[in-house]
């Protein structure tokens, strides 16, 4: 089974195929670095760092590009508002610059925690003012766009007598111009849902440059698009975002991009692929509400939402366990069952480089890769993936007991499987080797104490250790010859 990716663009499943294969050109929206790293930022990182992952093992070179937006991105979506950095850097008394690099430093450290691989390349905004001067002038000189007071704006009226606005999102644009209603005077735009492409700045603007229409700054939109084509060409394999993207910020790119190009853009990029969003025990995350989850808070506990802290690799389990195109709600008890069912597989893992091989084998390993890979094909459903491996715990004690039997080299492919797949593909680091052993050890020992309260006969601090154990989650499974234990949800 092939590769298919659901396409926001056609609204559908279709068969990857790279435009210039074997090489695959991927751009995803990075963050606006004004704020800690937060559980929607993860999300996207994980889903995206899981597709360049499997892209590779499929075979192909992949030149993945992720931005950081240090300047442009506005509070409001509709040209409104203080620059979001600008915001931080005047309430903290900095230069701007010190805002970006911060927390694009703290970002990297989240992600690198969380095993997200670095991408080919990480432009900047600002590393790529030319470039978006280049794409504007040129925008500019096709009739697409107009300047006033030393802005120009992306002239949507104008657009769509060429080309289809709304194609990505499904917005119907007629309703959206008929419900805008804006006071006569009360903005520079010739209609409402035009976009900047370039703002004049301010004398006292922090963050300014030189261009043919004056001292200004880049809109938000004309960066990725800038960005993408500058290293991929136009149109390139997929672009990748939040959901929450999908209109305005990447309609306005697909619009940049013909406006530019014209119709050899091609809508940009073959497949556009969105994640969708992280809800907070059923509630939108929003500061406003005090649910607000930072990655950092994660890892340490502290927040009014979490009793103790969580290794990463239990907040990237819990994503991965839903597919990417659904609402993923965070809580707790569900960190807590991502967290004991990531442990309850690398105890199976460790487990099954321990099983010998037969001489010959009692299940077919070959049928049940094939539906792993099945999942995975079937738009990256890691969700349906990481329950095949769940299936597999009960089998592996079975090999490890040889009740049942797998030769050699069935034995190498099924612990190859298991490698490629939770490891190379899904990005789970086993846990620390200090830290598991350490664990290991103490719950081994108490295994012994129980095994002995046994054969003494002092049942009541056998159950006691038994059921204490099962509290924290961890289930003991008695055999006449021995009791192995494992992690549950």
């Amino acid at each position: 089974m092939p590769l298919e990716l659901y396409n926001t663009l056609s609204r559908k499943k279709e068969v990857f195929s790279p435009l210039h294969p074997p090489y695959v050109g991927m751009y995803v929206c990075g963050p606006t670095v004004y704020s800690d790293p937060h559980l929607g930022h993860a999300r996207a990182a994980i889903t995206f760092d899981v597709l360049f992952r499997y892209l590779k093992y499929l075979g192909y070179q992949v030149r993945y590009v992720r931005n950081i937006t240090d300047v442009g991105h506005l509070e409001g979506d509709a040209d409104e508002g203080e620059d979001k950095i600008l915001k931080k850097a005047r309430l903290e008394q900095v230069e701007p610059i010190e805002i970006a690099q911060r927390y694009t430093a703290l970002y990297h450290k989240a992600m690198d925690a969380l095993g997200v691989l670095r991408p080919s390349i990480e432009p900047t905004a600002t590393g790529h003012i030319p470039q978006q001067i280049e794409m504007i002038r040129q925008i500019l000189e096709r009739g697409y766009a107009y300047e006033v007071n030393g802005s120009v704006y992306l002239d949507v009226e104008c657009y769509r007598r060429d080309f289809p606005y709304g194609i990505l999102s499904g917005r119907n644009v007629e309703e959206l111009l008929a419900g805008s209603r804006e006071l006569e005077g009360q903005s520079e735009k010739r209609h409402p849902w035009d976009f900047a492409l370039w703002k004049r700045a301010e004398p006292t603007h922090l963050m300014q440059w030189d261009s043919p229409w004056g001292r200004g700054y880049p809109g938000w939109h004309i960066e990725c698009s800038a960005m993408s084509i500058n290293y991929l060409g136009v149109p390139f394999d997929i672009h990748g975002g939040g959901l929450d993207l999908v209109f305005p910020h990447h309609e306005a790119e697909i619009a940049q991009a013909h406006a530019c190009f014209g119709k050899e853009a091609a809508f940009q990029a073959r497949f556009w692929i969105h994640n969708n969003l992280v809800t907070i025990e059923g509630q939108k995350m929003s500061k406003s509400l005090g649910n607000f989850i930072t990655v950092e808070q994660v890892f340490t506990g502290k927040h009014p939402k979490l009793s103790r802290g969580y290794p990463p690799m239990a907040l990237r389990f819990l994503i991965l366990q839903a597919h990417y195109r659904s609402t993923l709600d965070f809580s707790e008890e569900a960190l807590l069952g991502a967290f004991r069912g990531y442990l309850r597989l690398m105890t199976a893992y460790q487990r099954l480089m321990e099983v010998r091989p037969y001489t010959y084998s009692s299940f077919s390993v070959e049928a049940w890769r094939e539906r792993v890979f099945a999942a995975l094909n079937d738009d990256l459903n890691t969700a349906a993936a990481i329950a095949l491996f769940f299936e597999q715990t009960e089998e592996i004690i079975r090999l490890r007991r040889q009740e049942i039997y797998l030769t050699a080299e069935d034995l190498a492919l099924y612990q190859l499987t298991w490698k490629e797949v939770l490891i190379d593909i899904l990005g789970l680091s086993p846990p620390q080797s200090i830290e598991w052993e350490k664990w290991a050890s103490l719950i081994g020992l108490l295994i012994q104490i129980r095994r002995d309260a046994r054969q003494a006969k002092n049942y009541a601090l056998a159950d006691l250790i038994r059921d204490k154990m099962t509290s924290l989650g961890i289930k003991f499974l008695d055999f006449p010859d021995e009791t192995l234990w494992e992690m549950y949800e």
